[in-house]
């Protein structure tokens, strides 16, 4: 029988350290005009020392479990979208099983870069709408701190540390989940990427292990496929652009989120963006936007939500919910 999927908790968890841009101006050649004209970013969060994507991801599970009102014991399944274990192995996603005390569920991690949560949640849909789990945890954790070269202004400056999560529920409801795209282009795979301690050590020894962008190729790769996902996640929804309440994309880069709403013909108040205060946080920007918005009163019984990301792969997901408490 096939069934539909409600979001029914929230949460997240945001490091205590605030890194402003006048405090980067202090350590890398950069200024806080120079990044506000170009990201539209003022300040992110810093990971402390004891602050790992599992122990952030464990916070954000526990607030969405509490608003669910759902017992750790109930949850069937926990999905980890994280480019940042602590570990290779175990899956980050076992760690936070651990943490919550959900010894019933399974766990794995998913990597698709900033898409990662995006892919995560739909993948957690296919396992609820076809009856195979009742509750399943979607977390988004990173702490990119760790892995960004302080030295490099073009990439130190964007990205923060965070986490977020959503419990997807089975419901009856022909509502909720509406539609999804997703998709991946590996020809773009040197546009953005992180070496490995895996691979070839000629080919990534150089630059350590830390991000590396191009990031004049990115940004006009996310503008275009942030609008042709939503496009296509609200057609296989059924609904048509003026159905959208609010657009809640990947927070990398406000010009970016800026120039694909203005190509879908969205107005500013159907767009929601926080990046300014905490910078690009890969797979936790959507579901952290997402509590926030909530919080905020943006969204309300009924509302379509759109929800899009785009990240290192290339790869990109894109997501229609009509919001149901």
């Amino acid at each position: 029988m096939t069934r539909n999927a409600r979001i029914a908790g929230w949460g997240k968890y945001l490091p205590k350290k605030v890194l402003t841009n006048h405090d980067l101006a202090a350590i890398v050649d950069t200024s806080d005009a120079w990044i506000r004209s170009r990201t539209g970013i003022v300040e992110r969060r810093i990971a402390a020392d004891h602050d790992t994507a599992s122990t952030m991801g464990i916070e954000a599970g526990r607030q969405a479990l509490e608003i669910a009102q759902l017992p750790a014991s109930a949850v069937d399944l926990i999905i980890a979208a994280t480019v940042t274990p602590e570990t290779i192995f175990p899956a980050c996603a076992s760690l936070i099983q651990h943490g919550l005390g959900a010894h019933r569920a399974a766990a794995f991690d998913l990597n698709a870069a900033c898409s990662g949560f995006v892919y995560a949640l739909i993948t957690a849909y296919q396992f609820v709408s076809s009856g195979t789990y009742e509750n399943v945890l979607v977390v988004g954790s990173e702490v990119y701190s760790r892995i960004l070269d302080w030295r490099d202004r073009n990439t130190c400056v964007l990205f923060g540390d965070g986490a977020g999560a959503v419990l997807l529920q089975a419901t009856d409801s022909p509502t909720a989940a509406l539609g999804f795209t997703m998709g991946s282009d590996g020809s773009g795979a040197d546009l953005l990427y992180v070496p490995g301690l895996c691979g070839i050590p000629t080919r990534f020894s150089q630059n350590g292990h830390y991000v590396n962008m191009n990031g004049q190729e990115v940004f006009k790769f996310a503008v275009h496929t942030m609008s042709e996902a939503t496009r296509q996640a609200i057609a296989a929804a059924g609904l048509e652009l003026s159905d959208i309440d609010l657009f809640i994309p990947h927070q990398a880069n406000d010009r970016i989120i800026k120039a694909a709403a203005k190509s879908l013909g969205l107005a500013k108040e159907k767009v929601f963006v926080n990046v300014d205060r905490y910078g690009n946080t890969s797979s936790a920007s959507i579901p952290i936007a997402l509590c926030e918005a909530v919080e905020q009163g943006r969204v309300e019984e009924g509302d379509h939500l759109v929800l899009v990301g785009f990240g290192g792969g290339l790869s990109w997901a894109a997501m229609v919910f009509q919001w149901s408490i």
